[in-house]
């Protein structure tokens, strides 16, 4: 699987069989169910601003490249981690 194209997400169970029950009403698979609903609610919040859908995304994309620059990252597992400060030891 592309890791740049597909990411994994953890739903609770009650929230997942709630999901399953719409998918199989609707005709779905669970991944396309869940971009259909970020989709809308990406709509709706946009909407709800005045603003395009795309100024929308770009907007809320910027303020997360901006935030994921802030004194953490992550390490090799994907768990973020803060950096620490190093002292010196005076002598």
């Amino acid at each position: 699987m592309d890791i740049n194209k597909f990411k994994s997400v953890a739903v609770r169970k009650p929230d997942y069989d709630v999901l399953q029950g719409l998918c199989n009403q609707k005709f779905r698979s669970p991944a396309s169910m869940i971009s259909k609903l970020v989709n809308e609610y990406v709509e709706y919040q946009a909407s709800k601003k005045n603003m395009s859908v795309k100024k929308y995304k770009e907007e809320f994309l910027n303020v997360r490249t901006l935030e994921s620059g802030n004194k953490s990252s992550k390490n090799s597992v994907g768990v973020r981690r803060k950096h620490s400060k190093v002292s010196k030891k005076s002598k």
